[in-house]
């Protein structure tokens, strides 16, 4: 039969015909286990939508176009996790659209970084990249911090989340815009609403040093503290293929 391939070679609807048919053929591969993704992501407890301050920030992190130099992907491989920690899970960006997986590295990887530098570190190298890290190629991003951070669309960014699939709850969207000023009150409660709503693990603080200000910078970086953050690791077991839905 592979022989025969000149006949459609020579007859151009035959070779439309066979074309659309494996093309189709490929479709229904990559895209028929998208519909039983729910069933094939490991449930792993911590993991939580963002919070309002931490979507801001996500937004920020894209449209500056940091993804394009940072993947938060670390692949399961010895030199990998020796370098940034456990690897990836599917489960850590269950609530990422799009997610930041990716092989670009023109800098290292991002998905243990939270919790890795303070927040001032973070303010320094977005400020001045050479200051802290020398050979560092990165482009300053001090013009952050002279940016208040616009919350009028914070609610409609929760919407939006939850039209495609986030679990956002009603009391959450409703309380967008004052969890996104309580994640920056230097002050606020361990016992505060945000946390109720979001987990005590949520890191409140000043994050840019500025209380005066909630700022673009306030929430990059509130982005970045939370990353590879949200599953304890010291008791995460990996549940076996088998027993997954």
């Amino acid at each position: 039969m592979w022989k025969q391939h000149h006949r459609f070679e020579r007859h151009s609807l035959w070779l439309v015909i066979g074309i659309t048919i494996v093309v189709s053929i490929g479709g229904i591969v990559e895209i028929a286990p998208l519909f039983w993704v729910e069933s094939t992501i490991e449930e792993v407890e911590g993991v939580r939508p963002y919070t309002p301050l931490e979507l801001a920030g996500r937004d920020i992190y894209i449209g500056e176009g940091c993804y394009g130099c940072h993947s938060q992907m670390v692949r399961p491989l010895r030199d990998e996790v020796e370098r940034y920690g456990h690897y990836s899970l599917a489960a850590e960006s269950m609530y990422d659209h799009p997610f930041q997986w990716g092989s670009k590295r023109t800098g290292p990887d991002l998905a243990r970084v939270g919790g890795k530098y303070s927040n001032d570190w973070h303010v320094e190298h977005l400020t001045d990249p050479r200051s802290v890290v020398p050979e560092s190629n990165m482009p300053p991003y001090r013009f952050l911090a002279d940016q208040d951070l616009d919350q009028h669309a914070i609610q409609a960014k929760l919407r939006a989340m939850v039209a495609v699939g986030v679990p956002y709850t009603a009391d959450q969207v409703e309380n967008a815009t004052a969890d996104l000023n309580a994640q920056v009150d230097p002050f606020a409660s361990e016992t505060s609403a945000l946390r109720s709503r979001y987990g005590p693990r949520v890191a409140q603080g000043d994050f840019d040093g500025n209380p005066e200000r909630l700022t673009k910078m306030d929430a990059l970086i509130a982005y970045l503290q939370q990353l590879g953050t949200m599953v304890d690791f010291r008791t995460y077991q990996a549940e076996d293929p088998e027993n997954l839905r």
